[in-house]
């Protein structure tokens, strides 16, 4: 399969201090990939990484085939890499369809937005709250619609920074659900601590631990091995098993 995403050697260092260590990553078009760790592990470091939020030490970041280590958000973005961070970024005086449809004019003719905002409504499961504003829904549904505001700008990779956090369990299980639908469309990275939630929709799964891989396998797999219950864990996997 051809990657659409690739790292090679990449590494960050704060002082003396190697947040990430020569990391190689690899995601091939059309995957949906769970990153997780112990606090510390490094995993945010390479997600601001991949995004331009930060700047390497070292190493190279391919997106497509294209170097763009070091390239800022916004050039990131054009050349099709979404970003949806932990705290919902959306206009809280305007209705949901206009929220998405200023998504949608940045990469695309007025017609063409018109029809991507209906879509996207139906995908989130919210079209019959359209124009009501978004600072009246709920937590869950703001997260939603900041998820089609990403998806409304045309990406071929989607990047998520914990999106289930402060959910409830059935907003967790309607979030997977929208995950696994969009899948079929768009590459995904999420980045999350939930395992009940990486069991919902993860089919491979990349553990950091002390700023490198400490082990890259399928979500069971990784749930059995012993050197990831030990570091990560722990009784959350005994309960869970």
């Amino acid at each position: 399969m051809t990657a659409i995403l690739e790292t090679r050697d990449l590494s960050k260092r704060f002082g003396g201090v190697a947040a990430v260590d020569e990391v190689n990553f690899s995601l091939n078009d059309g995957e949906l990939r769970c990153l997780i760790g112990p606090n510390g592990a490094g995993k945010s470091t390479f997600f601001k990484m991949l995004c331009g939020q930060l700047k390497p030490s070292e190493g190279q970041v391919l997106f497509r085939g294209n170097d763009i280590t070091g390239a800022e958000p916004h050039g990131i973005a054009r050349a099709g890499m979404g970003i949806k961070t932990q705290v919902p970024s959306v206009y809280d005086g305007l209705s949901l369809r206009e929220n998405i449809m200023l998504s949608a004019w940045r990469t695309r003719t007025k017609r063409d937005a018109l029809a991507i905002v209906e879509d996207l409504l139906m995908k989130i499961r919210l079209a019959d709250q359209a124009d009501r504003l978004v600072g009246h829904l709920a937590h869950g549904q703001r997260q939603w619609v900041e998820l089609a505001m990403v998806l409304a700008q045309d990406p071929v990779l989607v990047l998520l920074d914990e999106p289930t956090a402060g959910m409830t369990l059935d907003e967790v299980e309607s979030t997977a659900a929208l995950i696994r639908d969009i899948n079929q469309t768009y590459s995904i990275i999420v980045v999350e601590h939930d395992m009940q939630f990486i069991r919902m929709i993860a089919e491979t799964v990349t553990v950091f631990h002390q700023g490198k891989i400490l082990a890259e396998d399928q979500v069971d797999n990784i749930m059995r091995n012993p050197a990831v219950r030990d570091v990560y864990l722990g009784k959350q996997a005994d309960r869970g098993a």
